[in-house]
């Protein structure tokens, strides 16, 4: 692509494999019925915008999980394994992908996520590719538990592109979510859907001129 010289990723579904209708099944056997309405890769329960953005803690977001299963016996444990049971992995291979990206372009990783997700995550980057960050692959990452914001709001990406100075017209998105997408649009950012799975992820950039 012409005249990009920054890119900002999204997390799932673009480096790290996720799957909503394995959280899907994990919360229906918790005793979670709609779950269509309740939890939904294009929209959920405001429970979980909330834990996102920081507003509730872990305790409060597992507290809503008994809630809305009406179990209150419901252990903390079994509702982290339900929650956590979305976050399937990634591969070395992406990893040394960002790096070559990093290398042409200025990188940043922009996630909507939350302490449980983020814990698991980090232990799983440790225990499998022996990572205690992703500091080394982005010139900076973005959680949104942390900024206490969230995509497809504009005020996300806003923030990240004053953070860095970064003018929108040579900035790329990239995100697996159409409302993420038009979220960034707003601001003048250009934009790419992410259609392919994360081991996909070189061969998608290559496609679209990235690499």
């Amino acid at each position: 692509m012409q005249n990009i010289k920054n890119i900002i990723f999204d997390y799932g579904n673009v480096i790290f494999d996720i799957d909503f209708r394995i959280a899907q099944e994990s919360f229906k056997k918790l005793g979670i019925t709609n779950i269509e309405n309740f939890f939904a890769h294009k929209s959920h329960n405001q429970l979980f915008d909330d834990f996102e953005t920081g507003t509730i803690s872990p305790s409060e977001f597992r507290d809503g999980i008994r809630k809305a299963a009406n179990k209150p016996v419901l252990t903390d444990a079994q509702i982290d394994e339900a929650w956590n049971s979305l976050l399937i992995g990634t591969i070395q291979e992406n990893h040394d992908l960002l790096l070559k990206v990093k290398d042409k372009y200025r990188t940043f990783l922009l996630s909507n996520n939350n302490e449980i997700h983020y814990d698991w995550i980090i232990n799983y980057l440790e225990t499998t590719f022996k990572l205690n960050n992703y500091d080394d692959y982005f010139e900076k990452a973005y959680f949104s538990q942390q900024m206490k914001l969230r995509k497809p709001n504009t005020n996300i990406f806003e923030q990240v592109l004053k953070d860095n100075n970064l003018n929108p017209a040579e900035t790329l998105f990239i995100d697996d979510s159409p409302q993420h997408i038009e979220g960034a649009k707003k601001v003048g950012l250009n934009t790419l859907l992410m259609t392919d799975k994360p081991a996909q992820l070189e061969s998608f950039l290559k496609a679209k001129g990235i690499l």
